[in-house]
């Protein structure tokens, strides 16, 4: 730590994990290690299925594909800090790369929601317009609308950690939090950061209010055009094709909205109770993602097994 006549300067950070619950902290850190771990296979799973498998080589499933990878770098980039705090009492943090930390974590939660309406786009085209699905959704398409998202995202975050970095006064230097996350952050800071919440707040309302607004969008058309199909059995069939999204879209957004509010208005929330679903948040959506398409997609549940179980009869149903 550096002190000067007008600034101070904070090298590092200590990290409490889940402030209240710390004598609990080895218990805690074997269900964040599953997740991890079911993370990454469950994800490399279905990178190599969709690689390996020409006839997933369609728009839907590339768009799953850049989820999974997605998936496995946002697992990453807070796990294996978590589990050091937990088992090894590793809780200090350099300033500079709580920041980096910061930045990934927050880029790969936005690419996270644009790639889910993607995905819903993919699935409104699919059946609202299927005659063109082919024409609209093209490789070239896919890949500018995954490359689209990814701008986004680097683009909304950047300002955050160089916002951190402008504020000259930092004389706290313990976040209770298990993560550095952007508010935990900026309430460290004996300055004025009046800029740093309202950017804050702004990125993650419009991202949510917008990218929710065209997931809603997208599943309204699609509702409106199943019931209108005259066969019985098609409406079914249709929407068993969404399954999966839906599921992955709620498994996604719930902890991440009460998350949200609990940070900005629920007061009277216990911070363990914060971090945990914050954590959750991060940890759980790349863990349940793969069984949640493996399970509900028949094409990726049947090549997954004709894949692991080669010599296994693949059901027709």
């Amino acid at each position: 730590m550096a002190d000067n006549a007008t600034h101070r300067y904070i090298s590092s950070f200590f990290l409490v994990g889940i402030p209240g619950l710390q004598d609990f902290h080895c218990w805690i850190g074997i269900p964040v290690c599953l997740l991890f771990a079911l993370a990454l296979l469950g994800n490399s799973v279905i990178i190599i299925t969709i690689k390996l498998e020409p006839s997933l080589h369609q728009p839907m499933y590339f768009f799953l594909c850049m989820l999974a990878v997605n998936d496995m770098a946002l697992a990453s980039s807070t796990a294996p800090k978590m589990l050091g705090i937990f088992w090894m009492d590793a809780h200090w943090i350099d300033f500079d790369t709580c920041l980096t930390q910061l930045y990934f974590i927050h880029t790969f939660c936005i690419i996270e929601s644009s790639l889910l309406v993607a995905m819903a786009f993919d699935r409104y085209v699919a059946i609202c317009i299927p005659l063109r699905y082919t024409t609209i959704l093209t490789t070239p398409m896919v890949i500018k609308m995954g490359l689209a998202g990814m701008t986004r995202a680097i683009l909304m975050v950047l300002p955050c950690p160089l916002l951190i970095k402008r504020l000259p006064c930092y004389t706290k230097f313990v976040i209770n939090h298990a993560y550095c996350e952007h508010m935990a952050v900026v309430k460290l800071a004996s300055a004025n950061t009046l800029i740093n919440r309202v950017y804050g707040i702004s990125v993650a309302l419009s991202v949510m209010v917008w990218d929710l607004g065209l997931i809603a969008a997208s599943y309204t058309k699609i509702l409106q055009a199943v019931f209108r199909l005259s066969s019985q059995n098609a409406p079914s069939k249709a929407l068993g094709t969404c399954a999966a999204h839906v599921c992955t879209i709620l498994v996604s957004y719930t902890p991440a909205l009460f998350s949200f509010l609990t940070h900005r208005i629920g007061k009277k929330v216990p911070p363990s109770i914060h971090i945990i679903f914050a954590s959750l948040y991060l940890l759980v959506p790349p863990a349940v993602n793969p069984p949640v398409y493996g399970v509900k997609t028949k094409q990726i549940r049947d090549r997954v097994v004709g894949l692991f179980f080669p010599n296994k009869k693949i059901s027709g149903n």
